[in-house]
């Protein structure tokens, strides 16, 4: 077979090779009877309801041997029409289907909550929990006996993974996929990291506007997410090397063939994993986390995923710590040469071997005795992989930067944690100190960034607040602050920003975020002043303000109370229950592992 990226593992499970392990139950004989299924409470039974499930299933057009004895499978999906990630996903459905039916299982398709990172306002984030009590709760009110996870856009991932943890019912993830590279005048166009390059460029006058709109029709040119390291990519990376996908599918283009074939072998794979009882639960652990922040250390990925693995980690009941992150990023090299921190795009990533090959490439930094949903440990499913360009992904021995993809800050203007990103930053700016120029919102922000009069040079440091959990609300993705319009005439392409936000996983700069605890309860982002000097320094991993304690405290004395944001409705129970960033963001009500009854059945 030609090197095409398709790569070792996955060729063997895309070709239907009776290889070690593809298809085969991974027992060789089932664990559960039809007897023990969850759906034989509603199939299986006899009496008044169990009838009334019978009858109701005829009516859409199944008879008994379309569904008695068999696992029922949730393929949970998050297509919409205003959610273009996902625009292949009917396609999908039907194909994941389609290996139900061939594994002697019976689909049923749910719709779930479409979180479009692109036209969702003000955040997607501030309904990744809604998408989780809602998986949760889909798996647990229905006769499901496991489940297919489709998503992909930013935080639909996580999402769906945060549901299916709590369940813990066999579930398996399929990955949008990226789409095609983007295209203009022969330039290769990367989602989000160009748009923020071009877009300064526009308005620091070096750019024609009409060059700026033809860019419109050729960045995004097919289904599936963003083509660079974005919180998509990153979170859908992370799913694979926590063991919730086949072997090589998260790097798989929307577009490509091979997509559609890995679907219908998802399909087929939970259905094996329904009769042999593998669940979440006994996928992760510590070391499968572990590998995950190494994975997205070395991938050079979204600050993103800091928030979604805490929570995915405490939700399984693993208590990961912020601290964490930044022992293995001194230790981890970055490997992958994509962009925002290098140069390719993930359709050029695929071709060169994929999360198999980096994960090789990694080899002994990572606990490869952990267990995936193929059946087998992570070592097995990549044991075959290849890198087919070093070009894009570099060995340890030749990084693209030996350490340092994260870096955890902290001091007196972060006591709980700040979040950056040292490699995407103008490294004269990882050790600076510099006065403050504060912004109270967003909207202020923009109205006077631009202003002729701000007063501001390649010293200052922005600071954006009330842009956190609860102040933004939802944390939006504000981080990257825009450089004022007379700096991008000097030709300042870069300058420290500080905020409580998050920032795109395909934006740069020395954008300094989820500075903890927010400013809008009361974090020391509040506090600061206009001049007040701040001081960086990536290295010693410290992030304050020349100011004392007492000053601090004083200020705080005098902080007006803010005022509720929600005064009703899915808003005010966001408000109510939301954790900081460096706790995951998750409502504090969905934590734990306590088992839930299932639901009676009278």
């Amino acid at each position: 077979m030609q090197r095409d990226g398709s790569l070792a593992g996955l060729r063997r499970w895309l070709s239907g090779t009776p290889a070690p392990c593809t298809l085969a139950r991974v027992n060789q004989g089932r664990i559960k009877t039809p007897e023990q299924l969850r759906s034989h409470r509603w199939y299986g039974a006899s009496g008044l309801r169990a009838f009334g499930h019978r009858s109701r299933t005829a009516q859409m057009g199944y008879s008994p041997a379309d569904y008695a004895g068999k696992p029922v499978i949730a393929v949970i999906n998050t297509w919409s029409d205003i959610s273009p990630c996902h625009s292949h996903f009917r396609a999908r459905a039907e194909e994941i289907k389609r290996g139900i039916w061939q594994a002697g299982g019976f689909p049923v398709e749910l719709p779930a909550l479409s979180l479009s990172e692109n036209f969702q306002k003000p955040t997607t984030m501030l309904y990744r929990n809604l998408l989780a009590m809602e998986v949760e709760e889909l798996l647990r009110s229905y006769p499901a006996d496991g489940a297919v996870l489709m998503g992909g856009c930013d935080k639909t991932t996580p999402g769906l993974l945060l549901g299916a943890i709590s369940m813990n019912l066999p579930a398996l993830f399929v990955p949008a996929g990226p789409m095609l590279r983007g295209d203009w005048r022969g330039q290769t166009l990367g989602s989000g990291s160009d748009v923020w390059k071009y877009w300064a460029e526009l308005r620091a006058g070096t750019l024609a506007e009409s060059a700026w709109n033809e860019m419109e029709s050729g960045i995004a040119r097919s289904a599936g997410t963003c083509m660079t390291m974005g919180t998509a990519a990153t979170m859908m990376s992370a799913a694979e090397v926590l063991g919730f996908t086949l072997p090589g599918a998260s790097a798989i283009p929307a577009p490509d063939s091979r997509h559609a074939r890995m679907a219908t072998l998802a399909g087929r794979r939970i259905v094996d994993m329904v009769w042999e009882d593998l669940k979440p639960s006994e996928l992760l652990s510590a070391e499968a986390f572990d590998n995950a922040i190494v994975t997205v250390l070395a991938l050079g990925g979204s600050t993103n995923a800091v928030i979604h693995l805490l929570a995915l980690a405490r939700r399984a009941g693993i208590p990961l710590q912020l601290e964490r992150f930044d022992q293995l990023s001194r230790e981890i090299p970055v490997i992958a040469n994509l962009r925002p921190t290098g140069s390719f795009l993930m359709e050029d990533f695929f071709y060169a071997g994929g999360l198999p090959a980096l994960l090789r490439a990694l080899g002994p930094r990572l606990s490869l005795a952990c267990r995936t949903v193929s059946g087998r440990t992570l070592g097995e499913d990549i044991a075959g992989a290849e890198i087919y360009d070093p070009r894009v992904i570099r060995s340890p021995a030749e990084p693209v930067a030996p350490s340092g993809g994260l870096a955890i800050l902290r001091g007196n203007l972060a006591p709980d944690g700040a979040v950056m990103k040292p490699l995407a930053a103008a490294p004269e700016l990882w050790k600076h100190a510099g006065p403050a120029i504060v912004f109270d919102s967003y909207a202020e922000l923009l109205e006077r960034i631009d202003d002729p009069a701000l007063e501001v040079d390649a010293r200052s440091v922005l600071v954006l607040r009330n842009a956190g959990p609860k102040g933004g609300p939802g944390m939006p993705e504000w981080g990257q602050l825009p450089i004022p319009k007379k700096l991008l005439a000097q030709g300042v392409r870069d300058l420290l920003r500080i905020s409580d936000a998050r920032m795109s996983g395909t934006s740069y700069g020395a954008c300094v975020l989820h500075v903890a605890p927010e400013a809008f309860v009361g974090g020391p982002l509040g506090l600061l002043q206009n001049g007040d000097i701040i001081e960086l320094d990536v290295h010693e991993r410290r992030l304050d303000v020349r100011l004392s304690a007492e000053e601090l405290e004083r200020r705080r004395a005098a902080r007006p109370t803010p005022r509720a944001r929600y005064p009703r409705g899915y808003g005010r129970l966001f408000i109510e229950h939301i954790q900081q960033a460096n706790e995951g963001c998750d409502f504090d009500f969905l934590l734990g592992s306590e088992r839930i009854e299932e639901p009676a059945i009278f």
